[in-house]
């Protein structure tokens, strides 16, 4: 269940990131990359890549590989150190949840909503598309 409180910080940072849509023309899909910042600490970022393709069938996620456009290095931290499960598993499904709340209810939802595709995930790990 989406905790208000994180995806209203959430939120706020996409919009800081989305608010002039300088993405570039051949922006066909985004990426919400996640990192673990600290295994003892339980700390998880995400951070906003364009991919200048899409392939929904590609779990693998060959196309995010094809970057045109990233927020570098202003991520958004997640501590889930008070939560039941603090495993990587756990982290991406609230970072999914709060994509997905964000492309119904965001402010510049129209910029990721404009895209072929949307996924998030591990880098080196297995996509899972939110949107196609």
């Amino acid at each position: 269940m989406i905790q208000m409180n994180i995806y209203e910080e959430f939120a706020h940072w996409l919009d800081s990131l989305l608010e002039n849509n300088d993405m570039p023309e051949g922006t066909a899909a985004f990426c919400l990359n996640l990192y673990e910042e600290s295994d003892e600490e339980h700390l998880y970022a995400a951070q906003l890549i364009a991919a200048g393709a899409f392939d929904p069938d590609d779990e693998a996620g060959e196309w995010a590989c094809e970057e045109v456009w990233s927020c570098g290095e202003d991520v958004f931290t997640v501590d889930t150190s008070d939560e039941d499960d603090t495993g990587w598993k756990h982290a991406q499904e609230l970072f999914r949840e709060m994509l997905e709340e964000y492309l119904v209810s965001g402010t510049y939802k129209s910029v990721l909503g404009g895209a072929k595709g949307i996924a998030v995930g591990f880098v080196d790990g297995e996509l899972e598309i939110v949107k196609k």
